[in-house]
């Protein structure tokens, strides 16, 4: 239904216009607001006194105002351009007053009635919009549950200030306004969807923060923008006790933190930690590691068609020693190798002054391993210091009284026992001086004991206990073989003498060192994150998982993933039950599943559906397309490379005639995005390859490998060469086509050279 046929749409437009009227109002006293405190603010920086300790505290309190006006002000201007998107009528059970409650992504109150003219999404009350119907309903709110009635639940679509369109929702659908959402065009930036939050995702974001709460999303089910909508929310609704420098996200490289980059500020939220697991670690770790490139392995396996016999076999045992590394049986083998270390730290001695026993071994020992056992070792150590340091210092004094009294005694009883004579004295000058020197030499000796004891313990770096666990045989064969076979072993030691050779490191060893660093030495700041959210979590192996809720003990974990899409599955998650079961042991983590796949048509989904069917997995959960239909995806068969990039060219030339802003042409394999890219130097569009390393991603035309495009959306997607020859039925060839094919929006096109594979029989 279009705005020109609504019956209230000159109703609307008139609450519109007072809604903007006011809202620059507000805009202009909040300006003058800041323009004043920005003044204060300059003179009282200029003319800093650090004896006027008021002025100081008007300087705290005139930053603090700053910062929180330029948030309201960023919020009102974007509000200025859409304001609202929704409303919602409704009676309180025991009231007869109707409220009219227009929805948005800020709340705007009244001044003058303290009347909310925009009521902020997040907000409890807003759930009426998104999961009530039209008759009795209720919601949650600090208060309890509030029951009543929905008359009416209004979709309005604001662009720039104007009312475009209204959807009325009945008691069963609101279709027509997600069709027409879903029917728009996908650009360089994922995008905020709160006017189309639908009822499970929804679920999603509100769930409790405290409960780990693991998401199992279809492909297209928005995963990652309802993560980003969940923060919005969290802060939101716990902003009294937590500041977005709280709340970290984990994402599977930077190129994918750029792609999301735009959602939170548009939802109002800036300063959010945004990082991929290899620079948090080098963060933890407080060093630069020198990473492999983790693509370059996964490629080596994508790239297995075509390779001898001992090639394979190799292949065989990178996957065998990444997989190994990835599993909680390698934290197992850690964390015996650290006990025996731990058990050896410190030096098998007593504590002594000269033959004095300050403190026995055995109490050093128990001291270390158990009174102190919650802490790393090195700050265990500074314990025992302490410890050291204060007894040393009582009972030198001890020590000292005693042998002056010894001493003293001897002297009084030489010369009770003999008469004054030069043989008397002498032995009398012999205990004085001994007794002197003896004292000179413990008041001596205990100044420097202490440091001559914490001289006899060397710590390593994690990096060096590391290479000690895997390059000392004779330490790790016994850990490690009921885990792998003689060959596998072997083969494991070298490979990784070979990486620490080149000084260099994988993505499978960052955990083990984080750990290793966080058992001997601790953290080297305080991590202030509280709640940290996981996307394309499927990737991460369980020791990741372990490690990162083990270092920020008491944060609370929101993880993200589709396991159809697990293409890491060699060192990845393979059962999100494994997750509750060895990592939230303490907890039961809450499992969600996002069904519903928005991202692409009727016609793709169920091709996507028929390819993923044939890793014959009944654990994997099959994604359910809304309803939009499209085109029939089309498999087109060519004779030479040459041919399909000609047939190719001519539908990116096409582009921007059908109304298209973005398109992936995606091949198997970098080399094959290449070899394409050379065949397509004439196409005007100018696709740009895209390996990895790019730090930013810049949307239009672009040839990705099959292992890169994951996370991303396209308007039109190109399967450059699903021959027989390149995608085998394994796991890792199903997954990766599954996952090209769930990317575009509107258009799939396959080309095969040659028979195409066997998993696109029928479509």
């Amino acid at each position: 239904m279009t705005t020109i046929n609504h019956p209230n749409y000159s109703q609307e437009l008139k609450r519109l216009n007072y809604t903007l009227s006011y809202l620059k109002n507000y805009h202009e006293t909040l300006l003058s607001k800041k323009c004043k405190i920005d003044n204060a603010i300059d003179f009282d920086t200029k003319h800093f006194n650090s004896d006027n300790s008021q002025q100081y505290i008007d300087l705290i309190i005139n930053s603090t105002l700053q910062d929180n006006l330029s948030q309201r002000l960023k919020n009102l201007e974007k509000a200025r351009l859409k304001p609202y998107f929704a409303r919602v009528d409704f009676t309180e059970e025991g009231t007869n007053s109707k409220e009219k409650m227009y929805i948005g992504k800020t709340s705007l109150l009244r001044e003058e009635d303290n009347k909310f003219l925009i009521v902020d999404w997040r907000a409890p009350i807003s759930n009426l919009y998104y999961e009530g119907r039209l008759g009795t309903s209720s919601y949650s709110c600090p208060e309890g549950e509030i029951k009543g009635e929905i008359h009416l639940k209004r979709q309005l679509t604001i662009e720039n200030g104007e009312l475009e369109n209204l959807f009325d929702v009945d008691i069963t659908t609101n279709d027509d306004f997600l069709q027409a959402c879903l029917g728009a065009n996908a650009d360089n930036r994922l995008k905020d969807i709160v006017s189309t939050i639908q009822g499970e995702q929804n679920r999603v974001i509100r769930a409790d923060m405290w409960k780990p709460l693991i998401v199992q999303g279809a492909a297209g089910g928005g995963k990652t923008t309802i993560a980003l909508h969940r923060i919005a929310y969290l802060l939101y609704t716990y902003e009294k006790n937590f500041s977005p420098q709280n709340f970290m996200i984990i994402a599977p490289n930077r190129f994918f933190l750029s792609y999301i980059s735009d959602v939170l500020p548009e939802l109002g939220v800036e300063n959010v930690k945004q990082s991929t697991f290899e620079d948090f670690a080098c963060e933890i770790a407080n060093k630069k590691f020198k990473l492999t490139d983790s693509f370059e392995k996964l490629a080596a396996f994508v790239n297995n068609t075509n390779i001898s016999f001992n090639e394979k076999n190799l292949l065989h045992y990178v996957k065998k020693i990444s997989e190994f590394k990835s599993s909680l049986h390698f934290k197992d083998v850690v964390e015996c190798y650290m006990k025996t270390i731990e058990e050896n730290f410190l030096p098998k001695e007593d504590f002594k002054i000269g033959s004095y026993v300050v403190f026995k071994y055995e109490e050093l020992q128990a001291l270390f391993l158990e009174e102190y056992k919650t802490l790393p070792m090195m700050k265990r150590l500074n314990e025992i210091k302490k410890h050291l340091r204060n007894n040393l210092k009582r009972q030198k004094e001890s020590l000292l009284t005693s042998v002056e009294k010894h001493y003293d005694r001897k002297i009084q009883n030489t010369r009770d026992d003999m008469r004054d004579c030069p043989e008397r004295r002498e032995i009398i000058i012999d205990l004085t001086n001994k007794r002197d020197t003896l004292l000179d030499q413990i008041k001596k000796c205990s100044q420097s004991l202490l440091k001559d004891y914490m001289n006899k313990i060397h710590p390593l770096t994690a990096d060096e206990y590391y290479r000690e666990l895997l390059t000392n045989n004779s330490a790790l064969y016994p850990l490690l073989e009921n885990y792998l076979n003689a060959d596998e072993l072997k083969y494991f030691v070298n490979y990784s003498k070979e990486l620490f050779q080149n000084n260099q490191t994988e993505i499978e060893d960052l955990a083990p060192l984080m750990y290793i660093k966080y058992l001997v030495y601790g953290l080297d700041e305080k991590i202030t994150v509280r709640h940290i959210i996981i996307d394309e979590a499927q990737d991460f192996s369980l020791f990741q998982l372990f490690v990162l809720k083990t270092i920020i003990k008491d944060s609370s974990f929101t993880i993200l993933g589709d396991l159809c899409q697990g293409i890491h599955s060699y060192r990845g998650i393979t059962n999100w039950q494994d997750i509750s079961q060895y990592i939230f042991k303490e907890k039961d983590a809450s499992l969600l599943n996002l069904e519903q796949s928005y991202r692409t048509t009727i016609e793709i989904m169920n091709a996507a559906s028929s390819v993923i069917k044939h890793l014959k997995n009944n654990n994997l959960p099959a994604a359910k397309p809304v309803i939009r239909h499209g085109m029939p995806v089309k498999v087109i068969q060519k004779n030479s490379f040459q041919e399909i990039a000609s047939s190719i060219k001519e539908k990116i030339d096409n582009l921007n005639n059908e109304g298209f802003k973005s398109a992936a042409i995606i091949c198997k394999t970098l080399k094959e995005c290449m070899e394409l890219k050379k065949l397509l130097k004439s196409c005007k569009a100018n696709p740009k390859v895209i390996t990895g390393k790019e730090k930013e991603f810049f949307g239009g035309v672009v040839i990705v490998p099959s292992y890169l495009v994951k996370g991303l959306e396209f308007d039109l997607v190109i399967v450059a060469n699903a021959s027989s020859q390149v995608y085998l039925e394994d796991e890792l060839d199903i997954k990766l086509l599954y996952v090209a094919m769930t990317r575009p929006l509107h258009r799939l096109y396959i080309y095969s050279l040659g028979e195409p594979c066997s998993m696109l029989e029928g479509i």
